[in-house]
């Protein structure tokens, strides 16, 4: 991990991000003199489940990911992160420690921003209390529909729903292809299952053309069809 230029933090999404929309030019100031912007390369940890954060972090260029880890060590992918969106403040504003690992997918440029910096921005800006609590509760409900999904639909259903998700959140390439590039491993950690389990289904989703593969990459060919099959009608 190194440190970024000092001008860094003029470029970051927190100045544009949903969450700090509501901040006035005074607190986007004190917000910008504390930042401390850092440039990750893919595979670096931002920090691990169980450690003390104090701080958030802000994402302005790259994809992180986010996973807890199984009584067998193996990782659970819980969400992918994009510029714009900010990890580890459930931890800092519950005080405990972090419930996630927190890793860079690719080259990453992530701005810390310390606790007591968030803590006085919600003691001024009741709307910025606010967002943090609907955030906090988008989490929440994503994780509700995580945990139905797990229990009530097989693998297939799953990997068409988390291949159509990918989609919508990080679009496609100029080539057509979702903009991401995942290890067959980290799909079947999103998807909960065993990384044959997603190769042999991403085959026969090739073999329907629903989709089209080129390595990592993945081309939706048929959404309408991929979409049936995510909510159990095909």
């Amino acid at each position: 991990m190194g440190e970024d230029s000092t001008n860094q933090h003029k470029n970051c999404s927190c100045n544009t991000s949903t969450v700090f929309k509501s901040l006035n030019t005074e607190e986007q100031e004190l917000l910008n003199s504390k930042l401390r912007c850092n440039s990750y390369k893919k595979g670096d940890i931002l920090y691990r489940e169980g450690s003390r954060i104090t701080g958030c972090y802000c994402i302005q260029k790259g994809i992180l990911k986010i996973y807890k880890t199984g009584v067998d060590e193996k990782p659970q992918i819980i969400a992918l992160a994009r510029p714009g969106d900010i990890t580890g403040y459930r931890s800092v504003l519950s005080n405990e420690m972090a419930c996630t690992t927190v890793e860079a997918l690719e080259d990453s440029v992530i701005c810390y921003i310390p606790s007591e910096i968030i803590f006085t921005l919600i003691k001024k800006n009741s709307d910025f209390a606010l967002s943090l609590i609907q955030l906090s509760c988008k989490e929440l409900n994503q994780a509700n529909d995580f945990i139905k999904d797990i229990a009530q639909k097989t693998v297939r259903e799953r990997l068409a729903e988390i291949v159509l998700m990918l989609n919508d959140t990080f679009g496609t390439d100029t080539e057509g292809y979702i903009a991401i590039n995942l290890t067959r491993e980290d799909l079947s950690s999103i998807v909960g299952t065993a990384t044959e389990s997603v190769i042999r289904i991403l085959s026969e989703f090739k073999s329907e053309k629903i989709i089209e593969l080129k390595g990592k990459k993945i081309k939706i060919l048929n959404k309408e069809r991929l979409k049936l099959i995510s909510e159990s009608i095909f």
